[in-house]
């Protein structure tokens, strides 16, 4: 009697020890079944051939501006021969993650790259795009890593064919950074602090990020938006946002074969405002941007030493360049797609009287004014598509500056390109 009644409950156990098995497993298997990894991506190629020599990235890829006039001995401009290319790589690979929740959150992340490198000198190498982790509540979302630079407004940016995207009109970079978006409804607040990588601020090293970080704080920006999604034909997205950047041009200074330290530092505050209307057939952007030292998102800016502050050491104070930036787009929704792009951009000078015996640091600091008419056409069939674009820069190089860094006369070069590219997205 009592064996018997033993053997029930052993029997007993064993099938509720079952019974928890098969719960523990089926939970394990449905959180891995929310684990994945999506790839996509695209094949690129583009051919362009360029009216003269120009500023750019890549090999020629990444166009910037025109090379200024350059006479010989001859009379003959020698930044005035053609050129042309053909590349392959912007080309490029994603994987988007999802995965189970954490923190009450819905996660998901996402790692990108392509061929483009970081320089020339490793052109065709495969780098690092985007890598970045989401946390993502009802109204709250918090983003860690890699990612566009916050005045790279992804709702509303130049859908040009050509891969700068309408550089140096359009801020143009990626930072490793914290983003901190609150959403309600159509309106959204974004907070950042970045750091940089491969688009660093300029100065008497070069290019480095080594300017941003020893000045032991962040590239801070904060942006507003609001945006309709309705079944109309008519919507709207329109935002404006401001960023404060402080750089340490150097940490000392050999005046007269002895190092002192020194204690410098150049502010910067960048402000932008945008809108995008799609209503029907046509899509219409514009943006303008005020920019105080902001070439690390390859802007035609940079900053001058304004005053010596100590003779032995050879500490310097310093001002930024400012500019100012307008851009505005109109394209067709259909297939194909008809464009234009179109901008100018004015470099104004110091805010304050410079010292003319010292250096100006920056990208394009001798374009005093710069303007872009790009009009393209996109066609689409299955998962290719075929795209041209002629691509007319105009950039005015100066001379005989006065105190302010402002020129006196300038010197226009101007560059046509026309591009041809071709994808295949999978």
């Amino acid at each position: 009697m009592v064996f018997n009644t033993i053997d029930r409950m052993n029997k007993y156990i064993i099938i509720a020890m079952t019974l928890l098995s098969s719960v523990a497993v089926s939970a394990q298997e449905e959180e891995q079944a929310k684990f994945g990894i999506k790839f996509s991506g695209f094949v690129k190629n583009d051919f362009f051939w360029d009216s003269r020599q120009t500023v750019a990235a890549r090999e020629g890829h990444f166009l910037l501006w025109p090379s200024p006039v350059n006479l010989g001995g001859d009379g003959t401009d020698i930044n005035g021969k053609a050129n042309f290319n053909f590349l392959a790589v912007q080309s490029r690979l994603s994987g988007k993650i999802t995965g189970p929740s954490a923190f009450g959150a819905k996660t998901s992340g996402l790692i990108e790259g392509d061929f483009f490198a970081q320089a020339n000198d490793n052109v065709n190498l495969f780098r690092l795009r985007h890598a970045f982790v989401k946390l993502n509540w009802d109204h709250l979302e918090v983003m860690a890593g890699q990612y566009w630079n916050p005045l790279f407004v992804t709702g509303c940016f130049p859908g040009t064919v050509s891969f700068n995207t309408g550089t140096p009109l359009q801020s143009f970079a990626r930072n490793p950074q914290l983003r901190l978006t609150y959403k309600v409804g159509g309106l959204s607040i974004m907070a950042a602090a970045l750091s940089q990588r491969d688009y660093s601020s300029v100065g008497p090293a070069g290019a480095s990020s080594s300017y941003l970080r020893n000045s032991a704080i962040p590239d801070m920006h904060l942006q507003v938006h609001f945006g309709t999604s309705s079944e109309s034909d008519l919507n709207l997205l329109a935002g404006a946002g401001a960023a404060y950047k402080k750089i340490v041009p150097r940490l000392s200074s050999t005046p007269l074969l002895t190092t002192y330290s020194v204690d410098e530092e150049v502010g910067g505050l960048t402000a932008m405002a945008f809108a995008k209307v799609i209503s029907g057939p046509i899509t219409a952007k514009v943006q303008a941007r005020y920019g105080e030292n902001i070439a690390d998102v390859l802007g035609i800016s940079g900053f001058a030493a304004t005053e010596l502050r100590d003779v032995l050491s050879g500490e310097l104070a310093y001002s930024p360049l400012k500019s100012m930036t307008f851009w505005g787009e109109l394209h067709s929704n259909g297939n194909p797609q008809v464009g234009i792009f179109g901008g100018l951009t004015r470099n104004n000078g110091s805010k304050e009287s410079i010292l003319s015996s010292t250096m100006v640091y920056g990208r394009g600091t001798t374009i005093r004014s710069l303007y872009r008419i790009a009009p393209r056409i996109i066609y689409n069939s299955g998962k290719v598509r075929v795209a041209a674009e002629l691509e007319y820069t105009n950039a005015a190089y100066g001379a005989n500056y006065d105190e302010f860094f402002i020129p006196a006369e300038t010197t226009n070069a101007d560059n046509l390109r026309i591009l041809a590219a071709i994808y295949y997205f999978f």
